[in-house]
């Protein structure tokens, strides 16, 4: 009785099943399909990011061999191609920093102001435009465009940088005869410093020694 009364209630769950895969059979498989694209989907996009970025590698490598061989016209086109064609991957943020050094090296202020504005303006990375805000202000200095110099130091910054960023500060301070706010920003900026960072902080040293410690 037991046996029966199980194939009774399997016959009643088949036919019960049979009913609903009726009822439903189109919207379970329309939702099998669009999962199936959506996996394939994603596949797609990692595989184009993949693509992207591999291909970006390959044209900041261009571009470092460019650099190391002083051709200024291999180095505009590759830094051009960078972020023209991959403006989302690092590369290109790396590649526009590579290009305003070199321009800078070169004496071309104006074109090394417009590659750090574009790693400002479109990098994804916190990190490098930190380091183009500082490469930035370093121009500005030069320039003695105070105001702006201290403006951009004023940004929000990684504390990674904060060491860099004051010391920063100080150059643009004491080169406007603010004695005393220079010296303080050195000193925060050993403080800040990374103790192993001997290098950077015997720097800050002889500069707030320059001011009489």
């Amino acid at each position: 009785m037991a046996m029966q009364n199980l194939d009774l209630e399997e016959q009643e769950q088949l036919a019960e099943l049979k009913g609903w895969w009726k009822d439903h059979a189109n919207l379970v498989l329309g939702v099998v399909a669009a999962a199936g694209f959506a996996v394939a989907g994603w596949q797609g996009w990692n595989w184009y990011q993949r693509s992207q970025a591999f291909q970006a590698s390959a044209l900041y490598e261009t571009l470092t061999k460019a650099v190391q061989a002083g051709d200024a016209k291999a180095v505009r086109d590759a830094g051009g191609a960078l972020v023209e064609h991959y403006p989302r991957t690092l590369y290109a943020s790396m590649g526009a920093l590579t290009v305003a050094r070199f321009q800078f090296d070169r004496n071309d202020a104006k074109s090394a102001k417009a590659q750090l504005q574009w790693v400002l303006e479109r990098s994804r990375s916190e990190e490098l435009r930190d380091i183009a805000r500082l490469r930035l202000a370093a121009l500005l200095l030069d320039e003695k465009a105070y105001d702006e110099a201290l403006k951009v130091l004023a940004e929000k910054h990684g504390e990674a940088f904060a060491a860099q960023y004051a010391a920063a500060r100080g150059d643009v301070l004491a080169a406007t005869k603010q004695a005393a706010e220079a010296r303080a920003a050195y000193k925060l900026a050993l403080e800040k410093a990374d103790p192993k960072g001997e290098a950077f902080r015997a720097s800050v040293r002889l500069r707030l020694d320059a001011l009489g410690g």
